[in-house]
């Protein structure tokens, strides 16, 4: 962790106390480190409820309702994946509004279509909101991961 994500997932969790509001994430190639960011303030149970790491293919299916259609159309790192990851964590939990993630954070996997760098995201609420965006970052592997998790409270935050 850091400052920064720290002081980030406190204002995501202070805008959702605001609204009585529950979290829940979806997360692909940051493996957890949405939740882990959460997580590591203080009275995050007030906020946040649950946590997806679905790295496979099978586990976005199984656990998020993701369909073999979209992953066979659209890949793993695609907009319409990440949608179906959002409005699964919503409908597999308590949380009122939810936070996606699919990418490919390299040295490999990527393609000409898809470099490494590449990550799609999706936000979604109870109350029908669905957004997603796909975004090329620089860096390593680790450089990666840290924009994805940032770029995905600041989408949170940008939703509420």
């Amino acid at each position: 962790m850091d400052d920064s994500l720290d002081e980030l997932a406190a204002r995501v969790g202070d805008a959702l106390k605001a609204r009585g509001w529950m979290l829940a994430s979806a997360e692909s190639c940051t493996g957890g480190w949405v939740g882990e960011a959460v997580t590591a303030i203080s009275g995050s149970s007030q906020w946040y409820d649950r946590g997806f790491i679905t790295y496979t293919n099978l586990a976005k299916q199984e656990m998020l309702g993701v369909s073999a259609e979209t992953l066979a159309a659209n890949g793993a790192v695609s907009e319409e994946t990440v949608r179906e990851m959002a409005l699964g964590a919503l409908s597999r939990s308590h949380a009122e509004v939810a936070v996606a993630v699919s990418g490919i954070a390299g040295p490999t996997g990527g393609t000409p279509d898809k470099p490494v760098g590449t990550v799609c995201f999706a936000w979604a609420t109870q109350n029908g909101a669905l957004h997603s965006e796909k975004y090329l970052f620089p860096g390593d592997r680790r450089d990666v991961r840290h924009q994805a998790v940032t770029m995905a409270l600041e989408g949170v935050l940008a939703l509420l």
